[in-house]
C-alpha cells in the first residue's frame, strides 16, 4: 500500500511538473525565429527587383522587410501584404515572391519582431502590432488604397492576417495551411492534458473570421502533417462570401509546390475577380 501511495505521489508530481513546463515553455513551442535566423538569399537572386524597408511599430520595434514590385513590363494589379509562418524568415519565402510577381502583384513581406533582421522578441500582441505597422506602411506611407491590398498569411501568419482583416478593410484575405486557434492545435497535440486551460496564446483565426467582410481564399492539404485538414475546412465554413477553398496536395510546407500550376491559377483568378478596381 505504501509503495502504491508513493507511486501515486510521484505520478502527481510528474504530471504537475509537465503542466508547469508546458505553461512556461509555450513561447518556445510557438515561435522558431532561430530556425534559419540569417537571411539566406534576396529577391534579386531569383530575378526580382526589390527595396529593403525598415518600419517602426507603435512600441518602437524596428521591422525589416522587402518591397518587391511587379515586373516593370506590367502595371501592378494590386499589392500583397505577406505574413509568414512561425519558423524562419522572409528569405525562406522567395517562392511566394516569384509566384506573386508572376501574377502581377507588388508584394511587401516583412519579418515579425525577433525574426530575421527585425528587433525585439516575438509575442502574440507583438505580432499584431507588427501587422498594424506593415498595414500603415502600405496604406499611409505608400498611399495604397486599402481595397487594393491583399492580406496573405501562411500557417501562423494566417492568424495574424485574419486578425488584421477583422479590423481593417483589405481587398481580400488568403489563408494557406492555417489553424483555427492555438488551443485547438494544442488539444490535437496533447489530448491528455488540459491545454485549453493552460494556453497563454489564442491566435483565434476562426473567431477573427467572424468579423471579416472581404473575400476569403482558403488553401489546405489533407496530407498536412502539422495543421489538420479539418481546421482549414472549418475556417472556410466560417468565412464570408465570396470565398473559395482549394484542396492542396502534400505536406504542410510543400503542398503549394505539388499544386503549383492549379494553386497559382486558382489564386490569381480569385483575387483578380474579387479585388477592387484600380483607382
Amino acid at each position: 500500500m505504501r509503495m502504491l501511495l508513493n507511486l501515486a505521489v510521484m505520478a502527481v508530481i510528474t504530471y504537475t511538473a509537465l503542466l508547469l513546463l508546458l505553461f512556461f515553455a509555450q513561447p518556445r513551442l510557438i515561435y522558431f525565429p532561430e530556425t534559419g535566423y540569417d537571411l539566406i538569399a534576396t529577391p534579386e537572386q531569383v530575378g526580382l527587383a526589390y527595396k529593403s524597408v525598415e518600419i517602426t511599430t507603435t512600441d518602437n520595434e524596428t521591422l525589416h522587410g522587402w518591397f518587391v514590385p511587379a515586373p516593370a513590363a506590367t502595371a501592378a494589379k494590386g499589392t500583397v501584404l505577406f505574413f509568414h509562418g512561425n519558423a524562419g524568415n522572409i528569405s525562406y519565402r522567395l517562392y511566394y515572391l516569384t509566384m506573386l510577381a508572376e501574377l502581377g502583384y507588388d508584394t511587401f513581406i516583412f519579418d515579425y519582431r525577433g525574426y530575421g533582421r527585425s528587433s525585439g522578441s516575438p509575442s502574440e500582441s507583438g505580432t499584431y502590432l507588427d501587422a498594424q505597422a506593415a498595414w500603415h506602411y502600405l496604406t499611409a506611407t505608400k498611399g495604397i488604397p486599402p481595397a487594393r491590398v491583399v492580406l496573405f498569411g501562411e500557417s501562423l501568419g494566417g492568424a495574424v492576417a485574419a486578425w488584421l482583416a477583422a479590423r481593417e478593410k483589405p481587398g481580400a484575405l488568403v489563408l494557406a495551411s492555417t489553424f483555427t486557434s492555438v488551443p485547438d492545435m494544442a488539444a490535437k497535440i496533447y489530448p491528455y492534458l488540459p491545454v485549453r486551460l493552460l494556453s497563454r496564446f489564442e491566435y483565434n483565426t476562426l473567431e477573427y473570421l467572424r468579423s471579416v467582410t472581404c473575400p476569403v481564399f482558403v488553401a489546405h492539404s489533407p496530407q498536412d502533417e502539422i495543421v489538420p485538414f479539418e481546421q482549414g475546412q472549418a475556417l472556410f465554413q466560417a468565412a464570408p462570401e465570396p470565398k473559395q477553398f482549394l484542396e492542396l496536395q502534400g505536406g504542410h510546407n510543400d503542398g503549394f509546390i505539388f499544386m503549383r500550376k492549379p494553386w497559382i491559377k486558382a489564386l490569381g483568378d480569385f483575387i483578380g475577380a474579387n479585388l477592387g478596381a484600380p483607382l
